[in-house]
């Protein structure tokens, strides 16, 4: 299946249509949101609630009886609120760091949803493959109601953002300041995570609780790598969520054997990459290119000084000096000469060499600045 064709069925085909908006709209969310997660250093509160939320679709099932999708998510949502507050309780009640806290309910938890899970399938009247796809997603089950939904959470996410935009940037910066300035952060606290936890429950069916962690947290992480800003690194996140949720499903749509959950993460994941190798600011390769630029320039710097010692014994600048005199000098290179001699702050003749006036002056400029600093 080629660009042209896969566009002509997401117009035409309901499924394909379905799920690739749902995707989009599922990534958008939960980039926006994961960017939260991120700056507050919580990335394994994701991981932490996906998990969390495996025992309440299984206890939910055990109650109900019913695989109604929605009846599903609510148990999952139920306990993933519940999962939630027990790593607030366990950070403010003992003394256990936040990521240990996150750890032990993940694994607690998630081992509890385990043994009800296999407790369902050892039932003589219950049927346990409608649950599978709750652990690694099954996103061909999503059905308009689905998107529909995902779009209601969406919007209120957004108007909550609008609303309590100047509250969340100053908690997530200086939670102490925004104490000082009356905000009930553990109500603002509550709100946003609220929202995470209604994110990751509704991404459960089409990602699944083991891929989950990495649909929130990878937009936010790869956006992180472009800006400074949190509005700006918000809304990149929330492009790259979608796009990896369209890309993936027009991936996985065109091969029968791949599942759409793992192809979205996995795109997700090249975003990451591409984006910690090529961003301008924190990427390898820019950084890697400002360490070998500095590095030259400071190589210039010190050949520059060495010569500028040497002209300083000599009443006139401009009388040449032969260049076998530089080889004894461990930061000279004849590409860092050839780069002096483009600024015009040294002139060749042959096997000389003597310093400019623009040279002498840059020489001077960069002493009586070396003073300042010190």
């Amino acid at each position: 299946m080629d660009l042209l064709e896969y566009i002509r069925l997401v117009f035409s085909d309901y499924t394909l249509r379905t799920i690739t908006l749902g995707t989009a709209v599922l990534g958008g969310v939960t980039g926006m949101l994961g960017s939260f997660a991120v700056l507050r250093k919580q990335s394994l509160l994701g991981d932490a609630i996906s998990h969390a939320a495996l025992p309440g679709i299984a206890l939910a099932f055990l109650i109900t009886g019913s695989k109604d999708t929605n009846v599903l998510l609510i148990g999952a949502l139920i306990s993933g609120l519940v999962g939630t507050f027990w790593i607030r309780g366990i950070t403010t009640k003992t003394h256990l760091k936040s990521d240990t806290a996150l750890g032990l309910i993940l694994s607690v938890i998630f081992g509890f949803g385990m043994l009800l899970l296999t407790f369902i399938q050892k039932q003589p009247n219950a049927n346990q493959a409608g649950l599978d796809k709750y652990l690694f997603g099954q996103a061909a089950t999503l059905v308009e109601s689905d998107v529909w939904l995902m779009s209601i959470i969406t919007a209120m996410c957004l108007i909550v953002l609008l609303l309590f935009w100047k509250e969340f940037k100053i908690l997530l910066f200086d939670k102490d300041y925004a104490q000082t300035l009356g905000f009930n952060t553990k109500a603002i606290d509550i709100l946003i995570t609220s929202f995470i936890v209604l994110a990751i429950v509704l991404g459960l069916q089409t990602v699944g609780v083991v891929l989950m962690s990495a649909m929130l947290l990878a937009p936010a992480a790869a956006a992180r790598q472009w800006t400074n800003s949190l509005g700006l690194m918000v809304f990149l996140a929330a492009i790259l969520g979608a796009g990896a949720g369209v890309f993936g499903t027009a991936i996985s749509s065109t091969q029968n054997n791949l599942s759409t959950g793992p192809v979205i993460v996995l795109v997700a994941s090249v975003f990451v990459l591409f984006s910690f190798i090529f961003s301008p600011k924190r990427g390898i390769l820019f950084r890697q290119i400002r360490l070998i630029k500095n590095r030259n320039d400071l190589e210039l710097q010190k050949t520059l000084a060495f010569m500028y010692h040497i002209v300083e014994d000599h009443p006139d600048v401009s009388h040449p000096h032969a260049i076998k005199i530089l080889n004894n000098f461990q930061g000279y290179s004849r590409k860092g000469l050839r780069h002096l001699v483009q600024k015009n702050y040294v002139k060749l003749q042959g096997d000389m060499w003597s310093l400019t006036p623009e040279g002498v002056e840059a020489a001077t400029n960069m002493y009586n600045q070396n003073l300042s600093d010190e």
